[in-house]
């Protein structure tokens, strides 16, 4: 969107690539390497073509005037009134899973101001890995709140960054839905949990979701351990799993369960669940 609106600035027509007829310039994105979406696409009918997205390497950044660029929300005509940006970027945990450390630093820091890619929209989704690491996250805070805009944290705020002011400032948002992460089954984040609860505005247990990252060192045991603690505690987990391919059965079992929320709260026990899905089989 952000491309879009830059090259209309500069009086270029834009449309989405179709393999008839002949562009000057064709835009080629890739979010996932090969172990989730093969490269089939084939651009012949080009000039050129740019190349970009962490499914292609992590060095590859947009312009600064493309990337401070208004999004050109016209091309989703199906999301009317949603806003999409970031306010930070970059993360100091450096998790080994993530990729966000060594494509945006490992350090969080402010990118923008809301007013950049929001206007007035009654929905933003906030895209930040970790907006609490940021030093000016206070303030980001402070203007989403008075856009009085639904906000989606859609990435995962930092449950370990949580205390009693940036939670009294997450407050005053109209919160669409909060994201946490559990991803390292070693760590015992269960105070952090509990004392968000204790804070919070958001009473919905559905608007309070946690990623639960699986099949990266932790065993079967340890991930039913975070998300049957999740749950009791008022969460909702949703299961992630790592290099799905190589996953054990047992783990694309238990994301099933999980994800699928109707049979999550309907069938408690996962060993009821399994026990009825091999007799499917």
């Amino acid at each position: 969107m952000k491309l879009s609106a830059y090259h209309k600035a500069q009086g270029d027509s834009v449309e989405w690539w179709e393999p008839g007829g002949w562009y000057g310039m064709v835009y080629k994105s890739r979010v996932f390497t090969d172990t989730y979406s093969k490269d089939t696409f084939m651009v012949e009918n080009a000039e050129e073509v740019i190349s970009g997205g962490t499914g292609y390497g992590l060095k590859e950044n947009l312009p600064d005037d493309v990337e401070h660029s208004y999004p050109d929300y016209s091309l989703y005509p199906q999301f009317p009134d949603t806003a999409y940006g970031f306010l930070s970027r970059g993360c100091p945990r450096n998790c080994g899973f993530c990729i966000v450390s060594g494509k945006e630093g490992r350090r969080s820091v402010q990118v923008a101001d809301l007013s950049e890619f929001w206007d007035g929209q009654k929905e933003i989704k906030l895209m930040d890995a970790n907006l609490l690491a940021c030093p000016e996250h206070e303030k980001l805070i402070q203007q989403l709140a008075e856009s009085r805009a639904w906000v989606d944290f859609s990435q995962g705020l930092d449950i370990r960054l949580i205390n009693p002011d940036n939670v009294s400032l997450l407050n005053q948002v109209r919160t669409k839905m909060v994201h946490f992460a559990w991803d390292n089954p070693d760590e015992d984040l269960t105070g952090y949990f509990q004392r968000f609860l204790e804070l919070t505005a958001v009473k919905d247990k559905r608007k309070r979701q946690v990623y639960v990252l699986t099949n990266y060192g932790s065993s079967h045991e340890q991930d039913l351990y975070r998300v049957e603690t999740l749950r009791d505690m008022g969460f909702s987990p949703y299961v992630m799993v790592y290099d799905r391919p190589s996953a054990p059965k047992i783990t694309r079992q238990l994301q099933r369960w999980v994800n699928n929320k109707r049979i999550f709260y309907t069938v408690k026990d996962f060993a009821d669940y399994a026990a009825g899905r091999k007799e499917a089989v």
